[in-house]
């Protein structure tokens, strides 16, 4: 268990065996002392005055003879003093060890929940203060590392000769997002130190110990020659905060004009419990608001319901009331509002397709949707790729090289919806559902069957039924195709205990699988009332595919992917953000589009357009690392156990930042060498007793008669 210790201003000795020499000091006492010499007495005459007269001189030579070898003496130990090279240490030099040439590594923690306030002041600017006097007690011969766990624009971490520019990095040192975890930046420091100069090499941390980012699942071990020592910074201290750590966009289906649902995670660390106003800002205006009861340890969700005006890539937030940690109180979002999808109906199999060409006619005539239709013997040349969803009408045959064709457009995101007839069972579709692992069909039979039941929450029925309770319609089945699904959910049942319609995710898209084709012959669905919605809200269903996924937010620690639709060959492609922030990440080419690589800790939280010369492709929401928001620190103690583990290294726990600063407070540097100040004495001690020697000489010549 790591134990903090107190440290003090001290003098040290370089030399100390050369102290032994003190013993000199004694020999013009033992010479004084020895001294047996009497006067020889002559006899004079008697006169009185004469003998006072020797009195008086008496006195002044004993008075200086103590002079003499009080300043002998002096010198002496002076002088001894002066070669033992006495050094002043303060109260940070300490922490540096002795003061022998060292290359010195500063880890400061400069993630976000650094931007915090207690009692001391910000816990970045008492970190500042602590390094500053650290670099400042650091010796001319010395080597200086400066790193930041967060990386700082225009800042390197190299080796610096003077103290000046790292005291200028320090000084422009903010709280900033995409902060690595302090076991990373150690490891970092101790990588950066390898190359170092002197042998000795130390990495000095400077951390507020936030629990949640101290340590991740990265190697952090250190060499056997290198010292840690670790700092506090904010003590244990309460700091309270909340913050807005999740938006979710919960609505599969969006398009212009209808109601998106959207869910925000609220969390509160420490204070009292309090009901806080939400706001949600689409394209910079707001444009719903909510209330969400922030209890401390624990987290809530506020609902909002907006509705897109239009077509195309829209960007949000989620923002609450402001507190002291300004840079969690809203979290970015991006809203996708699809083209209309582009559906390929397939028909000319063994049922009736024309009523599912009317429904699709009737949504593209409003604009919601585009049809293309072919004939079944049409498939294998038709563009897929220029698809969001393929309508397959009870298909006669369908090709080994068809069936695999369409698995790879399913599993690449798009969307298949695949009716049964009685050719399915012989063949039609066989082949495909073994490619999509998707079931069997045994045959069709008569049925004498109705609607069971059905999963109204589904997304495809979502605004369908304009009452609070729906209740389906009554629909006869005279036909039914016996599907045996592998997994995959059921949307409508019927009592005959097969699924109506049955839907199997695969890869990125999905597989909707229609017991009966859209022939009134099957069933009484084609004259229903629900039969129009359903093929059209399953083409935007099917057409979605990624959407959702696509919309995610990308973090500032781990960056991620960003898929492009839409670009074109050579030129680039960049990230626009807040304040004029400009990124030009790697791209690589995939079928269909461009896939960005956006490295972690390159973007500041925000929303970003990804551009193309003038054109603008798409928006990204870039937002900080929902652990940052919690500000609960370890102790010093535990901090140092998981350092000491991640690292395979004893560290050294010193005082609080805040009190090494105060004890600093004052102090013109650490290890002020004092030996010239002993030898400058020595010299003076030197100097007075050659003149009062020389004095005692004039005074004891004979005076001329």
């Amino acid at each position: 268990m790591a134990r903090l210790r107190r440290y003090h201003p001290a003098v040290t000795f370089l030399n100390p065996l050369v102290l032994l020499g003190l013993a000199a000091a004694a020999i013009p006492i033992v010479v004084h002392l020895f001294n047996f010499r009497r006067p020889k007495t002559v006899d004079f005459s008697s006169l009185r005055f004469l003998r006072e007269v020797e009195r008086q001189s008496m006195r002044r030579v004993r008075i200086r003879q103590w002079l003499l070898l009080a300043l002998r003496t002096l010198a002496i130990i002076f002088l001894v003093l002066a070669f033992a090279q006495p050094t002043r240490t303060g109260a940070l030099d300490g922490v540096l060890g002795d003061t022998a040439s060292r290359s010195v590594a500063l880890v400061v923690d400069n993630s976000l929940s650094t931007g915090l306030r207690d009692e001391e002041g910000a816990r970045l600017d008492q970190s500042r203060a602590t390094a500053e006097a650290l670099v400042e007690a650091t010796g001319r011969a010395d080597e200086r590392i400066l790193v930041p766990t967060a990386d700082q624009p225009g800042l390197l971490s190299t080796r610096y000769l003077t103290p000046e520019p790292v005291l200028d990095a320090l000084d422009a040192l903010a709280p900033t997002a995409g902060a690595r975890a302090l076991t990373a930046s150690v490891a970092r420091a101790a990588s950066l130190l390898e190359d170092a100069t002197h042998p000795r090499r130390e990495v000095v941390v400077l951390s507020d110990l936030q629990a949640s980012t101290l340590t991740d699942s990265a190697s952090a071990r250190l060499p056997e020659d290198v010292a840690l020592t670790l700092i506090p910074v904010g003590g244990d201290r309460e700091v309270r905060n909340t913050a807005v750590t999740d938006v979710r966009v919960l609505s599969q289906i969006i398009e212009p004009g209808r109601p998106v649902e959207v869910e925000a995670t609220v969390q509160r660390w420490g204070g009292e419990p309090e009901t806080l106003a939400a706001r949600l800002i689409l394209d910079v205006r707001p444009v719903a608001e909510g209330a969400v009861d922030a209890v401390p340890g624990r987290s809530a969700t506020v609902r909002f319901t907006v509705t897109p005006p239009a077509r195309g890539w829209l960007g949000g937030e989620v923002r609450i009331e402001p507190d002291g940690a300004e840079w969690d109180d809203a979290r970015y979002f991006t809203l996708r509002v699809p083209p209309p999808p582009r559906v390929l109906l397939v028909t000319g199999g063994d049922a009736r397709a024309d009523l599912a060409r009317l429904a699709l006619e009737v949504a593209a005539e409003s604009g919601a949707l585009t049809v293309t239709e072919v004939d079944e013997s049409g498939l294998a040349g038709a563009d897929l790729g220029a698809m969001d969803a393929v309508f397959l009408v009870a298909p006669r045959d369908v090709s080994g090289t068809e069936a695999q064709a369409l698995a790879q457009f399913v599993q690449g995101g798009g969307g298949l919806l695949l009716f049964a007839g009685d050719g399915v069972a012989s063949g039609g579709a066989s082949a495909l559902l073994d490619a999509l692992n998707a079931g069997r069909i045994s045959g069709a039979v008569p049925a004498d069957a109705r609607l069971s039941d059905a999963d109204l929450d589904h997304p495809i029925f979502a605004g369908v039924f304009d009452d609070a309770s729906p209740r389906l319609e009554e629909v006869a089945i005279r036909r039914l195709a016996r599907f045996q699904p592998h997994g995959g959910a059921t949307l409508l049942g019927t009592t005959a205990g097969v699924p109506l319609v049955h839907e199997t995710r695969v890869g990125d898209g999905a597989l909707l699988v229609m017991a009966v084709p859209p022939d009134p012959e099957w069933s009484e669905l084609p004259e229903r009332g629900l039969f129009v919605p359903l093929l059209f809200r399953s083409a935007s269903y099917l057409a979605a595919g990624t959407e959702v996924a696509e919309s995610a937010s990308l973090s500032a620690r781990d960056g991620g992917t960003v898929r492009v639709v839409g670009a074109t060959e050579g030129a680039p492609i960049r990230l626009l953000g807040p304040g004029g922030v400009e990124i030009t990440p790697v791209q690589r080419t995939v079928p269909g589009a461009v896939v960005l690589e956006i490295g972690g800790a390159t973007a500041e939280p925000g929303l970003y357009r990804v551009v193309q010369g003038e054109r603008t492709l798409r928006r990204v929401a870039i937002n900080g690392d929902a652990r940052e928001s919690d500000p609960t620190p370890l102790s010093p103690a535990e901090a140092a156990e998981v350092l000491e583990e991640a690292t395979g290294r004893p560290v050294r726990v010193l005082p609080p930042a805040s009190d090494l600063a105060a004890l600093a407070a004052g102090e013109t540097g650490g290890g002020i060498p004092l030996w010239t100040w002993f030898l400058a004495g020595a010299l003076v001690c030197l100097l007075a007793e050659t003149l009062v020697a020389n004095r005692r000489a004039k005074e004891r010549q004979p005076v001329a008669a």
